[in-house]
């Protein structure tokens, strides 16, 4: 599976500890950045990248992960779920069909 990444700068130690874990699950792996302080652009740049079909699934992480949650859910096509454990991730895929994951970095 192909899953893009992004954050604001907040997340971005955070962004990169994720992305190494899901290549180690043998999942290829995107960057698009996280040096844009306004979190807004670049989940957005994510979203528009996941509803073109370019990439499966994106992760997507700022401070809380709301912020970077309403500004995905905005793009068409897409169903950016903000979870806080496996199982609102699990049913965010089963019952919601979501294709972006938003989490927090601090929380």
């Amino acid at each position: 599976m192909k899953i893009v990444f992004g954050c604001d700068p907040n997340a971005t130690e955070f962004k990169l500890q994720l992305m190494e874990y899901v290549k180690g699950l043998g999942h290829e792996v995107a960057d698009l950045g996280s040096d844009d302080p306004i979190y807004a652009n670049t989940a957005i740049e994510v979203a528009k990248a996941v509803a073109a079909k370019e990439y499966d699934r994106g992760i997507i992480v700022c401070g809380t992960g709301i912020g970077v949650s309403i500004a995905a859910n905005k793009v068409k096509g897409i169903r950016c779920a903000l979870c806080t454990d496996t199982y609102m991730a699990e049913m965010s895929r089963k019952h919601n069909a979501s294709n972006i994951l938003a989490l927090g970095g601090r929380t």
